[in-house]
């Protein structure tokens, strides 16, 4: 995939510098959106910097995420909500409130946070209002070096982390996290398969490892699997010396199969991995690297007395949850590759590429 790109298109105010205090600049760069004939390519901006309104916080940007999620966006074919055009990219960000509106109690000046994903699904079960405010394609998006938001939409980071390792949180994160303890009721001793090492599946090993389940995670890298490795894998697997991966992973479980899946890799992929799924297992659908499957096979699940969950991400309380869980054991996210702001485009290339193990990070 080509990323077409432009920078620094007329600014909206005067050039002024970005200055460490930032919001008192009187432009911010962001990178957008931009329509270029049928498509859409990255541009670099700088526009108006704006004062919080009473409920709203300032936020100081300094690293964001890429998920496949944003590879879509740009190609076009985004189909939830679309890709508005001139709007800024990427759900995933960190960075250090600056300012506060006058009726902001929830965070002060110098508070380092994360925004949520959905900016109004705060807890409970999501409606179709809160599933309609995912940052990125949109005004919330996060690679800005200023983001304007409620203060309801953000959340303290742990303290152990880099801006650059919270910025890996928001999509990710919380999405190996719900898969597996919210929906999958993940204990200690389960077995658990992870398809790839993308930033959901290396997740999902950290998380199952401090739980103490067993990760089995595929790769058709053996470098990468060594990683895996190293990280608390309980079984490694190469999809591409072992085309029939889901018999290894079976194996690998005594014959028994695997308690959880985060199941990434779609169409390709669901087949085998409700193979090597065991009775009374879950399989969380998450993605669809391969396109996304059209049918689960519920004959095949209701054989299991097994089950499975549809997970678009989580609220702010599972990402508080989440928060939680990694500050008590210690986790930190893996970040593989980090690029600067004006080389976004290089890191969208990068996440396409697929050649890196755990997050993509820009910083700001």
């Amino acid at each position: 995939m080509q990323f077409r790109f432009s920078c620094l298109a007329p600014a909206t105010a005067s050039l002024a510098l970005l200055a460490t205090s930032a919001v008192s600049a009187e432009t911010v760069r962001q990178w957008q959106f931009a329509p270029s004939g049928e498509t859409l390519e990255l541009a670099l901006r700088e526009v108006e910097a704006r004062a919080p309104a009473a409920h709203e916080v300032v936020v100081r940007v300094h690293a964001v995420s890429l998920n496949r999620r944003d590879l879509m966006m740009v190609a076009g074919r985004y189909g939830r909500g679309g890709t508005q055009p001139n709007s800024v990219p990427l759900s995933d960000g960190a960075g250090e409130v600056v300012a506060v509106g006058s009726a902001v109690t929830r965070f002060k000046v110098g508070d380092r946070v994360a925004g949520i994903f959905f900016e109004d699904w705060l807890d409970g079960a999501p409606s179709a209002a809160s599933l309609a405010t995912a940052r990125g394609g949109n005004d919330g998006g996060m690679l800005s070096e200023i983001v304007v938001t409620d203060a309801e939409g953000l959340v303290a980071i742990p303290a152990h982390l880099t801006y650059e390792e919270a910025a890996t949180l928001p999509c990710a994160g919380v999405t190996a996290w719900v898969g597996l303890f919210k929906r999958g009721g993940l204990e200690a001793g389960d077995y658990v398969l992870l398809e790839g090492t993308g930033g959901v599946s290396v997740f999902g090993l950290q998380l199952a490892a401090a739980a103490g389940a067993k990760p089995i995670i595929t790769s058709s890298s053996d470098a990468k699997l060594a990683r895996a490795r190293e990280l608390g894998a309980f079984g490694t697997v190469n999809y591409r010396s072992n085309p029939e991966w889901q018999n290894e992973v079976r194996a690998l479980t005594g014959g028994a199969g695997v308690d959880h899946v985060l199941e990434v890799g779609g169409q390709d992929t669901l087949p085998r991995a409700l193979q090597a799924l065991g009775f009374g297992g879950h399989i969380a659908i998450i993605g669809g690297l391969s396109g996304f499957a059209s049918d689960v096979p519920v004959g095949t699940l209701m054989g299991l007395n097994a089950t499975a969950s549809g997970i678009y991400v989580g609220s702010r309380a599972d990402f508080e949850a989440l928060n939680a869980f990694l500050a008590e054991h210690k986790i930190k996210p893996i970040v593989d590759k980090v690029f600067e702001l004006k080389d976004a485009p290089a890191a969208f290339a990068a996440m396409d590429s697929g050649d890196f193990f755990g997050k993509v990070v820009i910083r700001l």
